[in-house]
């Protein structure tokens, strides 16, 4: 006799925000790196490759780290925090509040705040939708709306970042009404706490290239 198969839990489609601008930015410094770097290694002299090689092998894992890998996935359940050196991963009934100030934070239950490198905060398009905000409400002082206006364009008036972070409330908003009175977010109402549900994870893969190259260049420049 088989025993019954015990039912899968759901899964939730991730939803995936990140920066297209530091993605553009940081092909184009890999390529320039890149060609630099190569260069040097087949026409170099001397100790030139060397210091090439310790070169590309400190800036490389830098440049993807602050420009490639930060990304945040999000679903009804959790969020993933990809950061240049660290992912940190949580339940939603673990957040307090989400906030863009000058860059993107979240700050957990028990007072942590953990930085979202993936949402980054442009002053230049927050003033651009303060604007037209100022400018629409001038233009309609009574909050009529034009037969023209087209009704769906809200979001155009808010920053990116912005448009983000309320993306991001919106799903916690949703999971702490959609938990019942015996899954309260506070911690003081679970039976652990708020940190223990917090998963972080150091990308070693990135790091340690990084050092072992720094630690050659200094070693070559001290001894050159």
């Amino acid at each position: 006799m088989t025993s019954p198969t015990p039912p899968t839990e759901p899964t939730y489609a991730d939803r995936t925000f990140r920066s297209s601008a530091g993605m553009v930015g940081g092909v184009l410094l890999l390529l320039m790196v890149g060609w630099l770097g190569v260069d040097a290694l087949i026409r170099g002299d001397g100790r030139v490759p060397w210091l090439a090689l310790a070169g590309l092998l400190t800036a490389v894992p830098l440049i993807v780290a602050f420009t490639l890998r930060p990304v945040v996935f999000a679903n009804d359940r959790r969020i993933k925090i990809r950061n240049p050196f660290r992912t940190i991963t949580m339940p939603w009934t673990a957040v307090a509040d989400l906030r863009a100030g000058y860059s993107s934070e979240l700050f957990t239950e028990d007072g942590t705040t953990y930085q979202l490198w993936a949402v980054p905060v442009s002053m230049r398009q927050r003033k651009k939708a303060v604007r037209q905000q100022s400018q629409r409400s001038l233009d309609d002082p009574y909050d009529r709306t034009s037969v023209h206006a087209d009704v769906r364009d809200t979001t155009s008036r808010m920053a990116a970042a912005d448009q983000t972070m309320a993306d991001l409330r919106e799903l916690v908003e949703r999971a702490k009404a959609g938990a019942g009175p015996g899954e309260s977010s506070k911690s003081a109402a679970t039976s652990e706490p708020s940190a223990s549900l917090v998963s972080v994870r150091w990308a070693y893969e990135l790091i340690a290239p990084a050092v072992v190259g720094a630690v050659a260049l200094v070693v070559l420049l001290a001894t050159g």
